[in-house]
């Protein structure tokens, strides 16, 4: 069983992600919704994953903006308008430059609490044509342990459509 979904296996929950992934990739990319604005697609991501991922309390994005993380489109309770550097889970995604696992955010050294309710967290680095950071995806759960390496897999794959801006 994966730790995201108690009632689901982790076969269930990354074809989850993959029809995630299907239904944002054909969305940002023909018909009325199609967009290449990266703020415009992190508004559509975050939206229709907190709304087809049960155990995802709070989803949205931090965006980098003159060395500051500055919160952009985001689902769920209000979230802190600016993480201060160098703390918390969000800047050492940016730091490691790799996708971060919190099983319990209150074990994480320098964890930034933006609501008390938040028990686990994951945050995943958004990178540009480049490959230059230039965003996070940070989606925390209620409930502690609610992620694993299903999730890292589906929201990495998930999070490289913030940049396709290439229209096909």
């Amino acid at each position: 069983m994966d730790a995201a979904s108690p009632n689901s296996s982790p076969a269930r929950l990354a074809g989850r992600y993959q029809r995630i992934h299907a239904q944002l990739s054909e969305q940002l990319k023909t018909g009325p919704k199609r967009t290449a604005d990266p703020i415009a697609r992190m508004a559509t991501i975050s939206a229709l994953l907190h709304a087809k991922m049960p155990h995802f309390f709070w989803t949205g994005f931090y965006r980098l903006v003159d060395g500051d993380l500055v919160v952009g489109p985001y689902q769920g309770p209000l979230a802190c308008a600016l993480l201060p550097a160098p703390d918390g889970v969000c800047w050492k995604g940016i730091k490691d430059g790799k996708t971060v696992i919190v099983p319990d955010v209150h074990a994480f050294a320098g964890h930034v609490a933006c609501d008390a309710r938040s028990q686990s967290e994951i945050v995943v680095p958004v990178r540009d044509s480049v490959g230059e950071i230039v965003a996070v995806l940070d989606v925390d759960s209620d409930q502690s342990d609610s992620f694993a390496e299903t999730d890292r897999l589906g929201l990495e794959n998930i999070v490289a459509l913030v940049c396709d801006g290439e229209l096909r």
